[in-house]
């Protein structure tokens, strides 16, 4: 059998986090997908090796019907990602210095989103750690959207990643350990305003330390975060 050279190797399946998810698993409506990717691992590969994340926090964003959506009025360049195919990343550049990592849902055609919120970093802490050198300890090293991306080294240079290719690309997204229905808990998304605000479309892991506090929404000069 001939020998896999290093990029072959970093891109198998990492043990223990079970089959990559097909793209029906994000071919469904955007409320179903947001509470079943919690306990899901997503795997972070780069040159150097790979950063493994337990998704703890996520919030969903329903598109044309959703008021706090980014595609809430139609689809432009920046937004294009959301509206299909289902199953890649939608990234995107905020308050000019964060990018926020977001997997696309619903059937093609139709825009929606789930904002990877929060997780904990299960394999690559090494590589994840000076990117977040202000973290107190490695619960923080993913605790809100803006560190969960910087942690993992993602930016614009992703955004529409195909998360269920073959072979698996920069982002792949795990079986992991679902999340059974009694711990999750959802409420209001975190700094949405308006009536996108009202939505209890927040969902975390009951009692996870990764899971970021809950802040009201804010008024700032630029909008508000949401996907």
């Amino acid at each position: 059998m001939p020998e896999t050279d290093a990029s072959e190797r970093r891109r198998a399946t990492p043990a223990g986090v079970g089959d990559r998810l097909a793209r029906s698993f994000f071919d469904r409506p955007v409320l179903t997908v947001a509470p079943d990717l919690l306990g899901r691992v997503l795997v972070r590969d780069e040159p150097r090796g790979q950063v493994l994340l337990r998704v703890t926090e996520v919030e969903a964003y329903d598109g044309a019907d959703d008021p706090g959506s980014h595609a809430y009025r139609g689809r432009t360049a920046r937004n294009g990602v959301m509206f299909g195919p289902p199953g890649h990343a939608y990234v995107y550049f905020t308050y000019g210095m964060w990018h926020c990592l977001n997997l696309v849902c619903h059937p093609e055609g139709r825009a929606g989103g789930v904002l990877l919120r929060a997780g904990e970093v299960l394999g690559g802490a090494e590589l994840a750690r000076p990117r977040r050198s202000s973290a107190r300890n490695d619960h923080e090293l993913a605790r809100g959207p803006a560190r969960l991306a910087t942690a993992l080294d993602v930016d614009r240079s992703l955004d529409g990643t195909d998360v269920c290719a073959t072979p698996a690309g920069p982002l792949s997204v795990h079986a992991g350990i679902p999340v059974a229905a009694s711990a999750v808990l959802n409420g209001p998304r975190t700094g949405v305003s308006g009536e996108g605000g009202v939505h209890p479309w927040r969902f975390w892991i009951d009692g996870d330390r990764t899971v970021s506090p809950y802040r009201a929404h804010r008024p700032r000069n630029r909008t508000a975060t949401g996907t």
